[in-house]
């Protein structure tokens, strides 16, 4: 994937045919290793100025200067972290990394769905493994909460204990752990997610953290394509633990809303715009059954009025990334813009306040964008 506006970068010599149009021209794959070369470059833009004290919030302990994070997917070796701090992103969380190196799914596996601003993906859990991501961040003074996607390799006869090792491995150098095991790209992956299987993985890597030189706050990331049955569940196994937060949602397999456009019917999870309304409802969903538990709202974010949303409806921070291919890097600002507006013309004093305003028509479905 790639930031489809890089204007302050267009000076530079190594950037200067990145233009718009020339970048979503581009292999998909292809476009977003330029850009991750040129944040590594620090040919990156950076934020003027302070957020305003409107958008300070606490996740899971966490003081963010503000809510609105990169997801995981788009840094997954680590390699930029600092640069994405710099250019405003309150958290940044890298991966989805593996123990072991992992090639991923055979090329290609990165579509864009141009017609409705979505991008579908079967990367595959592509990563350069532990050791890599581990020495780029050992030592790092990122600037923003840094988080850390740990994943499971393709094959691995225990997929527990990859993630019981990556508890062990980053502990020391995340701010936060997110456990994935929503990505529909390995095979096998979603079904921890069932009650017992999801109730041995997070006894394991909760004793594995427990046993960690310092108390490293552990989120789990779910799934948009689970019914209320499903998230009955999950809810129940997830609060008769000490689990720190939650992270809704991971990309759908679904594909009604872009039926009939270019690349819909690639295999793979749907990201993007597309996904809002779904990942949205289903955060609503997961707010009305674990109360207070910190949940990170993901899916489909692609404007301010898409970001409000995502707070009223049980938020109590953001992540994006595919919304970027196609709005710009400029969407950043622009989102936050639109949180502190919010805050301010509801009289409210804090970001916070936003959060659940909406849970109940988001959940029912009487709520969209």
């Amino acid at each position: 994937m790639i930031f489809s506006r890089l204007s302050p970068l267009l000076r530079m010599p190594l950037v200067s045919g990145l233009t718009r149009d020339t970048l979503l021209k581009m292999d998909p794959e292809i476009a977003h290793g330029a850009t991750i070369a040129a944040l590594r470059l620090g040919l990156a833009p950076e934020q003027e100025g302070a957020d305003p004290p409107e958008l300070r919030t606490t996740l899971c302990g966490l003081e963010l200067r503000n809510p609105v994070g990169m997801a995981a997917g788009f840094d997954k070796n680590a390699e930029v972290p600092k640069p994405l701090a710099r250019m405003g992103f309150g958290m940044v969380e890298i991966g989805t990394v593996t123990p072991r190196p992992q090639v991923g799914n055979p090329k290609p596996r990165l579509f864009r769905v141009a017609a409705a601003d979505g991008v579908i993906n079967r990367m595959g859990f592509n990563n350069e493994g532990h050791d890599a991501a581990f020495a780029r961040l050992k030592g790092a003074h990122v600037g923003a909460i840094l988080g850390v996607n740990i994943g499971a390799n393709k094959d691995s006869e225990d997929f527990v204990a990859d993630y019981v090792t990556g508890v062990t491995r980053f502990a020391e150098v995340a701010d936060y752990l997110t456990v994935n095991i929503s990505s529909p790209n390995t095979p096998g992956l979603r079904n921890l997610q069932a009650d017992e299987a999801l109730t041995r993985l997070l006894a394991a890597v909760l004793k594995a953290r427990s046993k960690a030189s310092v108390r490293v706050p552990v989120l789990l990331k779910i799934a948009p394509d689970l019914d209320e049955e499903a998230l009955d569940g999950i809810a129940k196994v997830v609060l008769a633990t000490d689990l720190d937060g939650l992270i809704v949602s991971n990309t759908t397999l679904s594909r009604d809303p872009v039926q009939g456009m270019e690349n819909a019917t690639e295999t793979g999870g749907l990201s993007g715009k597309p996904l809002f309304n779904l990942a949205t409802q289903k955060l609503a969903q997961v707010r009305q059954r674990v109360g207070r538990l910190p949940i990170i709202g993901v899916g489909g974010i692609h404007s301010p009025e898409s970001a409000v949303a995502k707070f009223e409806a049980g938020a109590d921070a953001i992540q994006l990334y595919s919304a970027l291919v196609f709005g710009g890097l400029d969407m950043l600002d622009r989102l936050k813009r639109g949180l502190s507006a919010a805050v301010r013309s509801r009289g409210l004093r804090s970001v916070s306040e936003l959060t659940g305003r909406t849970t109940a028509e988001w959940a029912s479905g009487k709520a969209s964008l």
